[in-house]
């Protein structure tokens, strides 16, 4: 039986990023004839089971808008799929542009809440930019269909004209078992895991200055960081702290989760601080589940969210992250406690099988696809 066709478009998301590749396109091969258009980036393979098409990428969004946005419009003429997904915002006028086209719906896929931050997006891209982000968010509410990411969204998002569905990035457990390990903290030179973007609005002053703290008691630890580092190397080292602690900070750069996870067998927790920035505190953190599944307890910002997974599984360690003290000292007990550190961990990863995984929102995504497929025609291939 032939497959109807979708495409999935993403001229900004590296091709490596783990909703993508590991999550919704894999959770809809078996079932569609799924192609991708992702960014080429050097070294980086498509998802599996799903034919990639690669896109000239940029870091510039306008050397995006002139290359890759063209050849999306292209790709979608000359495929004809029944469905166009899509993960950017800047992918919104070309997609309705392909919608007008082709008669097919577009589902956008929403990973930020923008209108928390448009006041820093001003300040960094000029109101201009912010001003067609409005009008082209505004339009995708009354043509499209959208996927959120966390609940919270719905709160801003009160003009939609069909069909949404929230599908959480929970993690796909049969990928992060394949690096976890029982829990066997270093307890001679405790370690400690961060994956993510690196940034001060994710408190990595903070913990700068926590760290400093932590080592009038503790000589000997290292911080494994993972991940893209936003402020430059002049702006780290004039930190308070940081000549103290320099030598304790591991930077690994954007790294492959695959090739990251590994080093985090042997840490004492896993570190989510973020500050009360943007839709920080409306938004769940993914790598603070993807923590408890791989068995560490977290330490993690107190919002109001994040406080009522780790409070009611106990999993792991709550603190307000513009506060250097409360992080060295979440840090220290869970060093000199490997006990209940386990038991957190244990909890978490519990937590994470019976409900924070992501299969049961593959069953989700599967039947908002069927909904909004039904009264369409499909293109078949």
């Amino acid at each position: 039986m032939k497959k109807t066709r979708i495409l999935h478009v993403s001229t900004a998301h590296p091709p490596t990023d783990p909703r993508l590749i590991n999550r919704v396109i894999p959770s809809l091969t078996a079932d569609y004839d799924l192609i991708a258009l992702l960014p080429a980036v050097p070294k980086t393979e498509g998802p599996a089971n799903a034919r990639t098409i690669w896109l000239p990428y940029s870091q510039r969004l306008p050397v995006r808008l002139l290359l890759a946005h063209p050849l999306v419009l292209y790709y979608a003429l000359r495929l004809r799929p029944s469905l166009l997904h899509i993960y950017d915002p800047e992918l919104l006028p070309v997609s309705r542009l392909i919608q007008w086209l082709l008669g097919i719906p577009v589902m956008y896929e929403v990973h930020e809440n923008l209108y928390r931050k448009l006041d820093q997006k001003r300040r960094l891209q000029g109101n201009w930019l912010v001003q067609q982000f409005l009008r082209f968010d505004a339009m995708a509410q009354r043509h499209f269909h959208l996927i959120f990411t966390e609940h919270g969204y719905l709160d801003t998002y009160k003009n939609m004209r069909h069909p949404s569905v929230v599908v959480y990035n929970y993690p796909e457990l049969a990928f992060l078992d394949t690096f976890r390990r029982p829990y066997m903290p270093n307890p001679v030179a405790p370690e400690f895991f961060y994956i993510g973007l690196i940034s001060f609005e994710r408190a990595f002053d903070t913990l700068v200055a926590a760290l400093a703290r932590l080592k009038n008691q503790v000589s000997s630890f290292t911080v494994h960081l993972f991940g893209r580092q936003t402020f430059s190397d002049d702006a780290m080292t004039q930190l308070p702290g940081f000549d103290a602690v320099h030598d304790n900070l591991r930077f690994y750069g954007y790294t492959r989760q695959a090739d990251a996870l590994p080093t985090a067998a042997h840490a004492t927790a896993g570190l989510a601080l973020l500050k009360p920035v943007g839709d920080y505190p409306e938004s769940y953190p993914t790598k603070l589940f993807e923590y408890m599944a791989l068995g560490l307890p977290v330490i993690t910002a107190n919002f109001p969210l994040y406080r009522a997974i780790v409070d009611k599984h106990r999993c792991g360690l709550c603190v307000d992250a513009t506060d250097a003290n409360q992080i060295a000292q979440a840090l220290q007990y869970l060093i000199k406690h490997p006990d209940d550190a386990r038991l957190m961990g244990e909890r978490g990863r519990r937590a994470v099988e019976l409900e924070y995984n992501w299969e049961s929102e593959a069953q989700k995504l599967r039947a908002f696809y069927r909904t909004v497929l039904q009264p369409h025609r499909p293109n078949k291939v």
